[in-house]
């Protein structure tokens, strides 16, 4: 089926990042690292663990829960 050219912003074959993250997915989620829970920079479209000091990429609403993929925090 083709879609106009108006309706890709809305079609979720299309969407990248600007897709939403599940909230119930992010209560679940824990640093891989620590154990401990994750905060939600939605601005920055990050998981933040303040414990292992580093912030874990959303990529296309998808949590990026590979340390080696993680940004670290600065001081």
């Amino acid at each position: 089926m083709f879609r106009h050219h108006q309706d890709r912003k809305t079609d979720p074959m299309t969407e990248t990042a600007e897709r939403p993250v599940d909230r119930k997915l992010l209560e679940l989620l824990v640093c891989p690292l620590t154990k401990s829970t994750l905060e939600y920079d939605a601005q920055k479209q990050e998981l933040i663990s303040r414990s292992a000091r580093l912030a874990y990429p959303i990529r296309n609403g998808i949590p990026i829960m590979l340390p080696d993929e993680a940004r670290k925090l600065e001081d």
